[in-house]
């Protein structure tokens, strides 16, 4: 029998749990079954390597010498084992592609371009208001791939083995009641909107309420913000007529609301694709970001507030880092 790199993980075990008992429970064998592997090591390696005592095993010489061999050799063969599960999870297509997506234009355009690629994977998605609670997702590999965004100097905190893929960075719009007298306005201004009420979306896991009051807070007033909504009950309070709100460039106007950009682009949101760096979709990934890119392009075109900026501002980028 030749000795394999089992044989040096057992070894390792019974000094690091003290005993052969405790060894046993740790790699969930017999004590009995244990002892006969160890038996069969030391015969291999030409000696005893623990001494056998009633408060526990301690390391021979010989054992020692072994320990200290197999402790420098398995971190590399640790290492080759995970580099080719990796490998091999790049190259195999995947089953199942889950997705996660804070609110932005991007998701259809992912899940088109997954599906796409991908055809055999089945491609699910749900919805989260947080983009650092998708990123930890992502990290502990509950999700392959996510929408996410951020504002200038609120970029999105560092996962290991997560990338980021920035998309574009547009400028932040006003949103408001199409009955109301600043809609009648080409663009409004934050200090127009300091004399409304504000609805605003809810603080906790995104920065985003945090970026808007910063930046009123420059202007030299802070909105007040009697109404906290997102989605559908944003709209409502909107149309209703009783607050203003922000969103991005990209929103499409709802019967009874309006957009308008904000007069010298004070605000900024930036597009994110993320995925796993040895994950599924890894190995397509700059294709990915060009059909999900050109899609964001096409929304851009369809929105036509946004259009019209566009064209107003045909070399006006975003902050450093932003897209097209």
């Amino acid at each position: 029998m030749d000795l394999e790199v089992r044989h040096l993980r057992v070894v390792c075990a019974i000094d690091e749990a003290g005993s052969l008992t405790r060894a046993a429970a740790a790699l969930r064998m017999t004590q009995p079954g244990l002892s006969a592997q160890l038996r069969r090591i030391e015969a291999m390696l030409g000696g005893a390597l623990f001494d056998r005592r009633q408060a526990g095993s301690a390391p021979t010489p010989l054992g020692e010498l072994v320990l200290g061999r197999a402790r420098a050799i398995l971190p590399d063969i640790d290492g080759l084992l995970a580099d080719t599960a990796r490998n091999a999870r790049r190259l195999s297509p995947p089953s199942q592609v889950r997705i996660g997506s804070v609110g932005a234009p991007l998701l259809g355009h992912l899940i088109l371009a997954v599906k796409e690629l991908l055809p055999d994977a089945r491609v699910t998605s749900r919805c989260q208001h947080s983009p650092t609670f998708l990123l930890d997702d992502l990290a502990a590999g509950r999700l392959e791939a996510a929408v996410l965004g951020d504002h200038p100097d609120q970029e999105l905190p560092p996962r290991e083995g997560v990338v980021l893929h920035p998309v574009a960075t547009e400028p932040v719009f006003a949103l408001l009641s199409a009955a109301h007298p600043l809609a009648a306005q080409q663009e409004v201004s934050l200090a127009q909107l300091m004399d409304e009420d504000w609805a605003v979306p809810r603080p906790d896991g995104d920065r985003t309420h945090e970026y808007w009051s910063s930046a009123c807070a420059a202007a030299g007033r802070r909105p007040h913000a009697p109404y906290e909504a997102e989605g559908r009950q944003l709209i409502e309070i909107i149309r209703a007529g009783l607050a203003v709100s922000l969103c991005q460039a990209t929103f499409v106007e709802a019967p009874g609301v309006t957009v308008r950009p904000l007069a010298g682009n004070p605000l900024w949101y930036r597009h994110v694709l993320a995925w796993h760096d040895d994950g599924p979709l890894a190995a397509c990934g700059t294709e990915i970001l060009r059909r999900v890119t050109t899609g964001y392009l096409a929304t851009c075109a369809s929105s036509s507030t946004y259009a019209r900026w566009r064209q107003r501002h045909p070399r006006r980028g975003g902050p450093p880092g932003g897209g097209p």
